[in-house]
């Protein structure tokens, strides 16, 4: 297993710390344990100390707490076909240009909604086991230009690892920039107050190829002193920062909500990049998917809260064919346009459905 970073703060893990606030009936206490069991909770003190638990709908609450609505098996756990564009363990090629590396099954925080729940804070043989192996592949493909290192969380690693990345990566010359996937300046900031990680950020993020933490705030409440504190760290390293917000019932399906949190990015220096559909994955769909038709309504209302800068998101669906931007409605039909494609073909290809009110992915038109 990779070494996590050594001060990774303490957690909350266990359904005894959680009764504390939540006072389970042993009913219920029987039941969360069957769902913990299937899909592991791990919560940051730091995040756990936004939540307002005399709210009973409060958003940091409904993504970190498990809830009752995850005993819904509807879905699948695979949703975007990872396992078809595997090339090793740890390794994913599916667009020309990206390789992501799975880095890790862990994080400071097991989002409940999570889309690789199937291996968060479980023993997984999809993550990455040799390296060396990956990067090689890497450098024999010339048409990669980037890499994406995701999880799990890749910044709740070791920075002895976290520098083998970046070293090795920044090495191979057809490789413009790496990236890293990852919700620590939102659930552990202060993992981004350890001058020795930033000075790794520092000293690879050269002139001509950049380090980015693609990040993903999805409530104003995770815009906090200690946050931007991360954020402004990392700006200092020379990191350049983008945003994947997941649209969430019950979080931040509200245009109030999501332009307030895209124009705080912006103004923390936090570039708004994709609003994901949230995808239809196991214990997941029923609790968090808001269907694609109010989905469209929420995001255009967004729109027209926002600024130029806080507006450049596009609204994506990550299907297993390709990440597909959902345009908008035009009389009866529903158009997408293929974005990025795993057939080269549909680059670009604009398509429409007829609308179906209830449908939340693709699949379901």
């Amino acid at each position: 297993m990779l070494v996590e970073y050594k001060k990774l703060e303490e957690s909350l893990l266990s359904l005894e710390e959680l009764n504390k606030y939540l006072k389970f009936s042993s009913c219920e206490l029987k039941q969360f344990d069957d769902i913990v069991h299937v899909h592991p909770m791990r919560i940051s003190a730091y995040y756990m100390s936004l939540i307002d638990w005399d709210d009973p709908n409060d958003p940091i609450k409904n993504m970190a707490i498990p809830s009752l609505d995850e005993s819904n098996p509807e879905g699948f756990y695979d949703t975007s076909g990872e396992a078809e564009n595997t090339k090793m363990p740890g390794l994913q090629h599916k667009y020309a240009e990206t390789a992501l590396i799975l880095s890790t099954n862990r994080c400071a925080t097991y989002c409940r909604y999570c889309f690789r729940k199937r291996l968060v804070g479980l023993p997984s043989k999809e993550i990455l086991s040799r390296f060396d192996e990956a990067a090689d592949y890497i450098s024999k493909h010339k048409e990669i230009n980037n890499v994406l290192i995701s999880g799990g969380d890749p910044l709740v690693l070791s920075n002895e690892i976290i520098e083998e990345f970046l070293k090795t990566l920044t090495e191979i010359d057809h490789i413009d920039f790496v990236r890293f996937g990852s919700r620590v300046p939102v659930t552990l900031p202060n993992r981004l107050n350890d001058p020795d990680l930033l000075a790794l950020f520092k000293k690879y993020s050269l002139l001509d190829k950049r380090i980015y933490v693609v990040t993903q705030f999805n409530h104003p409440k995770e815009i906090t002193p200690q946050s931007i504190s991360a954020i402004n760290n990392l700006l200092k390293s020379g990191v350049l920062l983008s945003n994947q917000t997941v649209l969430l019932k019950n979080v931040n399906d509200d245009s109030i909500t999501l332009s307030t949190l895209l124009r705080q990015l912006v103004r923390v220096g936090v570039a708004p990049y994709y609003v994901f559909q949230c995808r239809p994955v196991k214990r997941v769909k029923h609790h968090f998917q808001v269907p694609i038709f109010k989905g469209i309504k929420i995001l255009e209302e967004t729109k027209a809260r926002c600024d130029g800068l806080s507006k450049r998101f596009k609204y994506i669906m990550s299907h297993k064919t390709g990440k597909i931007e959902i345009l908008g409605i035009m009389k009866k039909y529903i158009y997408f346009k293929y974005h990025q494609a795993k057939n080269r073909e549909n680059l670009g290809v604009i398509f429409r459905r007829k609308i179906d009110k209830n449908a939340g992915w693709l699949d379901d038109f």
